[in-house]
């Protein structure tokens, strides 16, 4: 499984598939707001967002049909550790409610890949799904500073599904 991870980020690192963000982020794991959390950690991130279209599901006159490649890592301050592929949308969130271009930036994305509990929350399969919705503003040297709340679950392909949410603050840097 580890080889077929590290293929997927040479793939993907390549220099075919450029203009993207490099995503550093910082959150808490296991975030419940109701006070039920059980393995609070901190969770650390990172991610390369690839700025290349894999294919579009709506029109041409409007970028966020566009649906883009990512590759991450995460883990938390308990040894856990999650290696994903996946795919996210980006908008602009002026241009979607007003019409009007702003700096706020709307980017959902879904995910699959290997989890590996360490001596943290045990999420009941290898194989866990994340989908996180993010907002993030954009400086004038397109740096972005992002908040997101994320989902990481097995969608009850195991045995058991406890899933755990996310909340993070991410730096993003284009490249």
């Amino acid at each position: 499984m580890k080889k077929i991870i590290i293929i997927f980020f040479v793939l993907f690192s390549s220099n075919v598939i450029a203009d993207g963000y490099d995503v550093f982020g910082l959150g808490y794991y296991d975030i419940k707001f109701d006070g039920s959390a059980s393995n609070e950690a901190v969770d650390y991130r990172y991610e390369r967002r690839f700025d290349k279209s894999l294919f579009r599901i709506g029109p041409e006159s409007y970028d966020f049909f566009d649906i883009k490649p990512f590759a991450g890592f995460e883990g938390t301050s308990d040894s856990a550790t999650y290696f994903l592929l996946g795919i996210y949308l980006n908008d602009n969130i002026g241009t979607m409610v007003t019409g009007e271009s702003s700096n706020f930036l709307l980017t959902p994305s879904f995910g699959v890949g290997a989890y590996d509990d360490g001596d943290g929350k045990k999420l009941g399969n290898t194989i866990e799904f994340r989908t996180t919705l993010e907002v993030s503003y954009q400086f004038e040297n397109k740096n972005r500073i992002g908040l997101s709340f994320g989902h990481i679950s097995n969608a009850n392909i195991g045995d058991k599904n406890p899933g755990v949410e996310i909340l993070s603050l991410s730096y993003q840097i284009p490249y």
